[in-house]
């Protein structure tokens, strides 16, 4: 990761104290001061891992609403013919009713910044064309075609520097629906002229992006979007343009060509694996972009929180959406999520901010874990009722386990066995939403990804983790609704003797009760061996969508290493999609079985 001297040296220092040195190091404090003013170049995007998505526009005021109908997903494509299919004389009409009076810049910058997030990217055109700013390039914006005439990026942009945030731009430079010439937009001009994609570009798009890169003060990123059919030498120009006026800006990734400072993942992807180079997953509080009337289903701030640790687990940064009404206010349902879970940050900045990936390469069953040098940081999320949690595949030794507080910890005894590392922890979480064990090693962390199953609650292994042969690990990419995406990677085309493989560590003997989730037609026979062991098949009914179906029990004798394997036998294999298979142990847990295994297998 970018590390800048400057901030990794911007801790307090009490001269002569090494004690408060060493505090002040442990609990993150330089992290917490990372502000836009004194940031590097991708500082904020690399070390903050955290930001703040505002869809916001013309299409607020609809809330997913036209002529009494509502239509279910993304509002900002509501013009789309899959949606509402607005034509664009009556679409530009609704400029002269937006009146968003209620828009407090200063009262969302407050929430990104309670929320823990370290900058702000805010539709400045989305592909209806309309401008939320105020440009001279053209007059379908805000200032003056609404009777608000006002220019709330300016406001925004302010309020953001004002709280020590960056601030960014959104900016459809493909798509252009109301514009002669831009993608899906009109094909001829007021005139009756044929207008083509370079007219828009030269008489719109280029002005539009010189407006925004030199008229609100430093911009931490530019997120072009849809490129489509975009010429290289187009978005050149454009990236060209951001270095120029704004050398301390990233591009995203989907300004297209490969011409994008670092990659943006699919809409709503949270990737299960390590991603290598510096990426963004983009998400939402609850299944729009845009403000939609009816839609409550919000993000709770432990979904927040798992989601944002998982995309830093996995080396990346999270830009979680937020989509104020047509009076320019964010529900309250989603802001106070983000504040709940900002409140939660504010305890345990470190484990956020300026980590590092996970070794391991995914996460764990009882949560994920960052890494900052030689210290490793336990968010879970699902804490064990027994008394012990479970670390596999760790090798460094480790100085000492601690149980955070905010500040304060409670230091933990732990133990090795085969492998694994075994922590004693009280029987009751000390935090709802996720607790932090904080393991400091006495060197880099090394460690063998092979996923282990965990005594307390199993562990669930997904077939983008396996070896396939006869069969292939595919991307499955879908809408629930429009816009509301869906991403997995299943094992797929199966054909006969295919088979997907994992290597897994058992550290407590016995019998496991094994479920798959898979999709597929009609009814599908699946079999599960344990590689030159038992062999156990079973047939159960399939459907469109992902369900989940118990197989049967694998007895593993002994603590060790074994490889399983799953297979699709019968019925219309071809078309079956295993996304994953689960080993849950069926003994209930007890120190006499856990005893055995180490004394058999004790390390130091």
């Amino acid at each position: 990761m970018i590390k800048s001297l400057a901030l990794a040296f911007a801790v307090v220092m009490i001269a002569g104290n090494t004690f408060a040195e060493e505090m002040d190091a442990s609990w993150g404090e330089s992290t917490v001061k990372l502000r836009a003013d004194n940031a590097e170049r991708g500082e904020l995007f690399d070390e903050g891992n955290y930001a703040m998505f505002i869809h916001w526009g013309l299409y607020s005021q609809l809330g997913n609403q036209v002529d009494g109908k509502t239509y279910y997903g993304i509002g900002e494509w509501i013009m789309d013919p899959k949606m509402a299919g607005i034509p664009v004389d009556q679409y530009k009409e609704l400029a002269g009713t937006f009146n968003p009076v209620d828009f407090d810049a200063e009262a969302i910058a407050k929430l990104a910044k309670d929320a823990g997030m370290k900058y702000i990217v805010i539709t400045a055109k989305h592909h209806d064309g309309f401008a939320m700013y105020d440009s001279a390039a053209c007059d379908f914006n805000i200032v003056d075609a609404t009777p608000w005439k006002t220019d709330p990026m300016k406001e925004l942009s302010a309020a953001c520097r004002d709280a020590g945030l960056g601030f960014g731009f959104y900016y459809s430079h493909s798509q252009d629906w109301t514009f002669p010439g831009g993608r899906k937009g009109p094909t001829v001009d007021a005139d009756g002229n044929p207008a083509t994609f370079a007219d828009y570009f030269t008489k719109k798009c280029v002005p539009q992006v010189k407006e925004l890169t030199t008229e609100y003060g430093p911009i931490e990123l530019i997120w072009f979007d849809t490129p489509g059919g975009m010429k290289k030498e187009y978005v050149q120009e454009l990236v060209d343009i951001v270095r120029k006026n704004q050398p301390h800006a990233l591009v995203s990734g989907r300004a297209g060509h490969d011409l994008g400072d670092y990659q943006t993942l699919g809409d709503m992807e949270v990737p299960h694996h390590n991603v290598e180079g510096m990426w963004e997953a983009v998400d939402t509080t609850n299944d729009s972009w845009a403000y939609a009337w009816y839609d409550q289903r919000w993000k709770t701030p432990h979904e927040i929180l798992h989601r944002l640790i998982s995309c830093v687990g996995r080396g990346g940064t999270y830009m979680l959406n937020v989509g104020p009404d047509g009076n320019g206010v964010v529900p309250e349902r989603a802001a106070r999520s983000l504040r709940e879970a900002g409140e939660w940050i504010r305890r345990y900045p470190r484990v956020v901010y300026g980590t590092d990936a996970s070794p391991w390469g995914h996460a764990m069953p009882w949560g994920d874990i960052t890494v900052k040098g030689n210290r490793l940081f336990l968010s879970v999320f699902d804490w064990p009722e027994s008394g012990q949690l479970f670390l596999p595949g760790l090798n460094t030794e480790i100085e000492s386990a601690r149980l955070l507080d905010g500040k304060e910890h409670t230091e933990l005894s732990f133990k090795r066995a085969n492998g694994w590392t075994l922590l004693e922890v009280p029987s009751v979480a000390p935090e709802q939403l996720a607790s932090v064990i904080e393991l400091i090693l006495a060197g880099e962390p090394d460690v063998d990804s092979t996923f282990g199953i965990d005594p307390n609650l199993g562990t669930e292994i997904r077939a983008e983790f396996s070896s396939v042969t006869g069969a292939k690990i595919a991307k499955d990419r879908w809408m629930e609704k429009f816009g509301e995406w869906v991403c997995e990677y299943p094992a797929t085309q199966w054909s006969k003797g295919g088979k997907a493989v994992w290597e897994i560590d058992i550290l407590v003997p016995g019998d496991y009760d094994v479920e798959l989730s898979y999709t597929g037609e009609g009814r599908l026979v699946w079999g599960v061996d344990v590689v030159g062991g038992e062999h156990i098949q079973n047939q159960q009914n399939a459907s469109h969508n992902y369900q989940e179906f118990p197989i049967g029990w694998l007895n593993f004798p002994t603590p060790g290493r074994y490889k399983i394997a799953v297979s699709c036998l019968e019925g219309n294999i071809r078309n079956a999609e295993l996304r994953w298979i689960r080993l849950t142990p069926l003994n209930q847990f007890s120190e006499t079985l856990l005893q055995a295994s180490t004394n058999r297998n004790s390390q130091k």
